[in-house]
């Protein structure tokens, strides 16, 4: 993983995201640093493979289709 990539996602939302669907009390889903980290990896090599993607049906707009 390159832990030097720009952060893309606003953490704070991610971690709200998931304690509101993670449940409450002994239930309750936390997020470590290094789930962050790979989440920003995810996001970053997904974007690469839907660049390429657009690149091969020679256009220069994403699309939905190229994720």
């Amino acid at each position: 993983m390159a832990d030097d990539r720009e952060m893309l996602l606003v953490q704070s939302k991610v971690r709200e995201a998931i304690k509101a669907k993670g449940g409450a009390g002994d239930e309750a889903v936390r997020t470590s640093e290094e789930f962050l980290t790979a989440l920003n990896e995810f996001v970053h090599e997904t974007l690469q493979k839907a660049i390429e993607r657009a690149r091969a049906n020679k256009r220069a707009t994403l699309k939905p289709q190229d994720l």
